[in-house]
């Protein structure tokens, strides 16, 4: 696997030569963040080696390299799924890149559905912990040049970063709620049943993506801090009848919130030990 990620930063690197100090994955609807960076490069997923096709309304499937808030950075603008058919291995190969790319934090966003009874639509929930229910991206052959064979997930999400979120969200005055993010495959919304049982083993929240990608930047050793926006409620409220477009414009009305948080992080990035 080495190889190909070596032969995909070769490409990368003969369109730009920024240093990106660190990566952000954009999920469903939230690609607006897009808006506050300085584009100097914009990479479509299609032109670049051994990356997937994102197929999913909402991921316009772009990587872009620019500034955020006085930061070097790289950003997907849209991320890739288990349900699009790719294996989870595939899905993952750019958290890879980024590694390789330099960056010294992977941010990670979706939009998800609440099930804590606490929660309510375009809520911003810090992920504090995962359970993942996808295949695990890791099986297969281990390249130790990467990563060990069986790396360690006891701080998933880095506790220094999740800190320094929280004093910046009471600062701004943004309410954030902290939970478990579920990993299920989709595509098909969850159940009653589901929603049930996803709550009943520990579950604050479900998505379609993000526990793979933690998998694979702890396999690699990349602090992550992850957030999810709370697009519907589905666990809380069993009739609830969730649509993609539903998710999409409730993922979009909180984004300004999230965007917000996630700037003043990189503004102070070297203030983080990892």
């Amino acid at each position: 696997m080495l190889e190909e990620i070596l032969k995909t930063i070769d490409y990368i690197q003969t369109q730009t030569d920024l240093k990106p100090e660190a990566g952000i994955v954009l999920g469903s609807g939230l690609g607006g963040l897009t808006k506050e960076i300085e584009i100097t490069c914009e990479i479509p997923y299609s032109d670049i080696p051994n990356f997937p096709v994102s197929t999913v309304a909402g991921h316009k499937g772009s990587l872009l390299f620019g500034t955020l808030n006085g930061r070097t950075i790289v950003a997907m603008q849209g991320r890739f799924h288990h349900y699009e058919g790719y294996r989870t291995s595939e899905v993952t190969f750019p958290i890879r890149v980024l590694k390789y790319l330099g960056i010294k934090l992977l941010i990670l966003s979706n939009a998800s559905g609440g099930m804590n009874p606490d929660f309510k639509v375009g809520d911003i929930m810090f992920i504090t912990d995962h359970i993942n229910l996808l295949p695990n991206p890791l099986i297969g052959a281990n390249d130790d040049r990467i990563g060990k064979r069986f790396p360690e997930m006891s701080e998933a999400y880095n506790k220094n970063v999740l800190r320094l979120a929280d004093n910046i969200a009471n600062e701004l005055g943004i309410e954030v709620q902290h939970g478990v993010y579920v990993g299920d495959s989709g595509p098909s919304y969850e159940t009653p049943a589901e929603y049930h049982y996803y709550r009943t083993i520990g579950g604050d929240c479900v998505g379609m993506s993000t526990t793979p990608e933690v998998i694979v930047a702890r396999h690699c050793g990349l602090p992550v801090f992850a957030l999810s926006i709370i697009t519907d409620l589905g666990g809380k409220n069993l009739e609830c009848k969730v649509t993609h477009e539903e998710v999409l414009m409730a993922a979009s009305n909180a984004e300004p919130k999230m965007t917000d948080i996630i700037k003043e992080i990189l503004k102070r990035l070297d203030t983080i030990e990892f």
